[in-house]
């Protein structure tokens, strides 16, 4: 039953408001069953959930992942997805492509948070079905799922902004939950990042400390974060290299894997982590038939700015196929959250000290002054700290200087594609100089470019 909006002002009749009301609980739960169709349909319009409802789904999906083994088991036919990053339209998107999930076995490789703004969406959703469909949902941890990601990019503001610390916290303990791995058809090792020196065999995996918050090094944060080199050969000096551009971990090259499939009786590397302009991305090292490696990416013009195809990897008897698909239009949102009167308070402050300023610098007040002209000459005349006009002057320039800056960057924000996040603990590159989008490469690999900092693991853990 839809629900009413209490007052009907829109002035864009042409365009639904989102839903005034969070869903009512009975709504969600149909009796003791969460209904996602509904919960999907209900996040399409941009509604919301109680926060004692998204608890319950958070904590039963943890406990579901958690009596998973961190090495799963998988057999096709099965719908191989890559990184989300909270892009909620196009994941509604991977689920008509990739097949219905009530009856499709999914395997997510990780990342379904962060940089998009749709990223609560999305794992909630994710989760429903997991709740629904637990042996049909299989779910990987991405480096994304924890807590010094979430915090340096944008999924820990919008759990407060949509909800608050209690609900992130939670997500962060069901994160910690997640399978590290799996095998798929007994010949794909499935992963978000990739190999690791640590890696010899598949006990490593199942026997390794997985509960916990990713380190800075060892295999756990090897297989979240290594990536294979892009070396046409895939020949490295040594068999692992450290991983510059990540901050963290390594490179592999065709040694290593070599050495890895041969000695676990496999045969490729299926992995995320990594945006490709064609969405997927083979590497043929050693002259074989067969990809080592393949990289699988299914955010479509990522962080609204990459220009590139999302896909996903279709698995059926033994036969695999690569499904391409572009980006779905979302609603706009302003950078970091904000409505539009935070965002506009710069520029209604910088008219009003204009006006102040202009004041002052009149050498005296005409005779003919009106009532509220002379009221606001009384004011400025009474500022505290302040007694010399010309001090006030200087005063007001500086803040007309320092509220111009402001302006100017708040209006960037919104005018121009950009990658904002916040830095901790320090400033990342944002695209301010990104061109227009075009279906050429050079949009793809100047996005890829200027984010590269991004790309990197803060310090701090």
């Amino acid at each position: 039953m839809a629900i009413p909006t209490p007052v009907m002002d829109r002035v864009i009749t042409d365009f639904p408001p989102p839903p005034y009301f969070t869903l009512p609980h009975n709504e969600v739960f149909k009796g003791a069953k969460l209904d996602w169709k509904v919960l999907k349909e209900h996040f399409t319009k941009e509604g919301r959930i109680t926060k004692a409802d998204a608890l319950k789904i958070i904590s039963t999906a943890a406990q579901l992942l958690k009596s998973e083994p961190t090495l799963i088991m998988l057999q096709d036919p099965i719908t191989v997805v890559g990184d989300i990053h909270g892009q909620y339209y196009d994941f509604l998107k991977i689920l008509e492509l990739g097949g219905n999930p009530e009856r499709t076995q999914y395997l997510f490789l990780g990342d379904y948070v962060d940089r998009g703004t749709f990223s609560i969406e999305v794992i909630l959703l994710l989760y429903a079905l997991k709740i629904n469909y637990p042996s049909l949902i299989n779910m990987l941890r991405g480096n994304h799922e924890c807590r010094q990601m979430t915090s340096m990019f944008s999924f820990r503001t919008e759990c407060i902004y949509k909800y608050d610390l209690e609900v992130y916290n939670a997500f962060m303990d069901s994160f910690d939950c997640l399978p590290m791995a799996c095998i798929l058809n007994n010949s794909f090792l499935a992963v978000h990042g990739g190999l690791s020196p640590d890696l010899n065999t598949l006990n490593d995996i199942k026997n390794m400390k997985r509960f916990v918050e990713p380190g800075r090094d060892g295999l756990q944060c090897d297989l979240l974060w290594s990536d294979p080199i892009d070396i046409a050969d895939g020949r490295l000096p040594e068999v692992y290299r450290n991983n510059e551009v990540r901050g963290c971990s390594y490179f592999f090259g065709g040694e290593a894997t070599r050495k890895f499939l041969k000695d676990n009786d496999l045969v490729s590397v299926i992995r995320a982590h990594e945006a490709q302009k064609d969405g997927y991305k083979m590497i043929y090292w050693n002259g074989a038939d067969f990809p080592s490696t393949i990289t699988i990416f299914s955010a479509p013009n990522y962080c609204d700015c990459y220009k590139n195809k999302g896909a996903v990897i279709k698995f059926d008897e033994g036969t695999l196929n690569i499904q391409q698909y572009n980006f779905s239009k979302h609603p706009y949102l302003l950078p970091d959250f904000m409505d539009v009167f935070t965002w506009s308070v710069p520029f209604v402050i910088e008219k009003v000290i204009q006006m102040l300023y202009l004041m002052i610098k009149r050498e005296g007040f005409s005779s003919k002054i009106s009532i509220d002209e002379a009221c606001i000459g009384r004011i400025i005349e009474l500022e505290q700290g302040v007694a010399s006009s010309d001090l006030r002057q200087d005063i007001i320039e500086k803040i007309l200087i320092m509220l111009r800056k402001l302006r100017d960057s708040k209006d960037k924000e919104v005018s121009e594609p950009t990658i904002n996040e916040k830095p901790i603990p320090k400033p990342r590159k944002s695209l301010t100089e990104a061109p227009v989008l075009t279906d050429d490469n050079e949009t793809f690999f100047t996005a890829m470019i200027n984010d590269r900092v991004n790309e990197k693991r803060p310090l701090g853990l």
